[in-house]
C-alpha cells in the first residue's frame, strides 16, 4: 500500500480542492414581478410562467 513520504501542506491541499465547489444554479428574472427564479420554471412569487398566469398564489399577510 502506498504511503506518502511527507505531509501535504494546507496550501497544496486547498489548491487541489479549489475546483470542487458546487456552482450556484443559473437564475433569471420573472417577466411579471422581477423576482429571481430558475430558468424554464414557474415563478414561485407570483405564479406566472412565460407571461401567463399558471397558478393562483394567495399572498399571506
Amino acid at each position: 500500500m502506498a504511503v506518502p513520504k511527507k505531509k501535504t501542506s494546507k496550501s497544496k491541499r486547498d489548491m487541489r480542492r479549489a475546483h470542487d465547489a458546487v456552482p450556484l444554479p443559473p437564475q433569471s428574472k420573472c417577466s411579471n414581478c422581477g423576482e429571481a427564479k430558475l430558468p424554464h420554471s414557474l415563478c414561485l412569487k407570483c405564479g406566472y410562467y412565460n407571461g401567463k398566469k399558471i397558478i393562483d398564489l394567495k399572498e399571506k399577510d
